[in-house]
């Protein structure tokens, strides 16, 4: 196939400004500074551009060139501030393949793009289930019994139920987290009070392991590794800054509930 050109009607301006919303977006949703180059290069491929990103903590800066005309063009965006969705990360690499193999021409990419990103998500119900089946699986797989699994069921429960609600409200995350890790550990403590389980110390610990911020740190290692140091030092110092505010949390907890375990 022939390699195509930006034409008339489709700017290196508006193409760059895709490209812009297309990376903050990727970046929101969980996906590691390689693949974003990739796609991006993929579909920049298509139209004979060049693209260049630079990636700061709360911005992404896109330089485009047309390798046809010489023409630069330059666009900044925020970082989109959403939950981390695997669903939309795949569909969104989906989309640049789609263009790459030219079955979309950059145009109607942009369409898709928005469909894709104002998509409902997953039925929160169905998640909140997958969560606390995992997190009391969890407490299995370190040996706690089918009662410290109760508890941790529990917690995990309402500690996400308030996590929803938190964030629905556009709470500060640290503060969802440290609010959310304290109820749970309150909540995690009940082995220990009323003697429900013979591994209490187990159910209290992995009661607030489902707000780890596990991805965040994997892509951190994966962005350094791939010499975007910055980004890799960001989402790094995000992550530990969310599992200090956990500790907090689990200490609150601890605290309150009066249990000898320093």
């Amino acid at each position: 196939m022939t390699t195509a050109t930006i034409t008339s009607n489709i700017t290196t301006a508006s193409i760059c400004r895709f490209f812009a919303e297309y990376a903050s977006y990727m970046l929101g949703c969980g996906a590691t500074c390689i693949r974003i180059d990739r796609n991006m290069e993929r579909m920049a491929r298509t139209i004979d551009a060049t693209i260049d990103m630079t990636i700061l903590p709360s911005h992404i800066l896109i330089t485009m060139t047309d390798n046809h005309t010489g023409e630069t063009s330059h666009h900044s965006s925020s970082i989109a501030r959403i939950p981390v969705n695997y669903d939309m990360n795949t569909r969104l690499s989906k989309l640049s393949w789609l263009v790459a193999e030219h079955r979309l021409d950059l145009s109607e990419a942009a369409g898709v793009f928005r469909h894709i990103i104002h998509s409902k998500p997953m039925n929160p119900w169905a998640v909140m289930g997958l969560v606390v089946l995992a997190n009391a699986s969890f407490c299995r797989l370190f040996g706690g019994d089918f009662n410290a699994m109760g508890i941790v069921s529990f917690a995990t429960l309402i500690g996400y139920s308030l996590k929803n609600i938190l964030l629905g409200r556009h709470t500060d995350i640290k503060l969802t987290f440290l609010a959310c890790s304290f109820i749970s550990a309150t909540i995690g403590c009940a082995g220990h009070l009323f003697g429900l389980s013979s591994t209490a110390d187990i159910a209290l610990g992995t009661s607030v392991l489902y707000l780890i911020p596990g991805i965040p740190y994997i892509n951190s290692v994966s962005d350094l590794l791939d010499g975007h140091y910055l980004c890799s030092f960001s989402r790094f110092a995000h992550a530990t800054v969310l599992t200090a505010c956990i500790a907090l949390g689990l200490t609150g907890g601890i605290l309150l509930m009066r249990l000898n375990v320093f």
